[in-house]
């Protein structure tokens, strides 16, 4: 089970995710420290491991830095939930192994704190608060594989 975090706000940019100030590392530990502080600044203070970021359009737009992703996954956040994300960012989540979610839907239907289920293979959502069931197209199997794989250089190393 994971708790909603909702942000009802579209195009939350990657220094509102991880302040360029902080950019100095690489360390998923040390950046998860200031995770979301441009937006909430209480957000690592209320994130438990698994939790769920959710927002609306294009999430993850402005720079593109991989430190955004490293800072979310850093905070054991479990994924996002968001309406679109920043091709970039989308595509760099991926590639550093980590599972995002789109959905037009769900963002407008999930409250702050709700308890969620998800089901990442059939693409649902159980929204155990509400009693709600919010569909996903789920990732294709290649996107699959490398996430699972822990990201496209692991992927690569595998398949040599």
């Amino acid at each position: 089970m994971s708790k909603a975090h909702v942000y009802n706000r579209d195009h939350i940019n990657t220094d509102e995710i991880i302040p360029a100030r902080y950019l100095n590392t690489d360390d998923e530990q040390e950046l998860a420290e200031h995770c979301m502080e441009g937006l909430d600044k209480d957000f690592v203070s209320k994130v438990a491991e698994g939790d769920v970021i959710v927002a609306g359009e294009d999430f993850g737009c402005g720079s593109s830095r991989e430190h955004a992703v490293w800072a979310i996954r850093g905070a054991k956040v479990g994924t996002v939930i968001a309406k679109s994300f920043a091709r970039i960012f989308y595509r760099n989540a991926i590639n550093c192994g980590f599972y995002l979610i789109e959905s037009a839907d769900g963002p407008g239907q999930i409250n702050d704190g709700d308890e969620l289920e998800i089901d990442y293979k059939t693409g649902l959502i159980k929204d155990k608060t509400t009693g709600i069931d919010i569909t996903f197209n789920p990732l294709p199997d290649f996107a699959l594989g490398i996430i699972n794989d822990g990201g496209l250089l692991e992927h690569i190393k595998k398949k040599m």
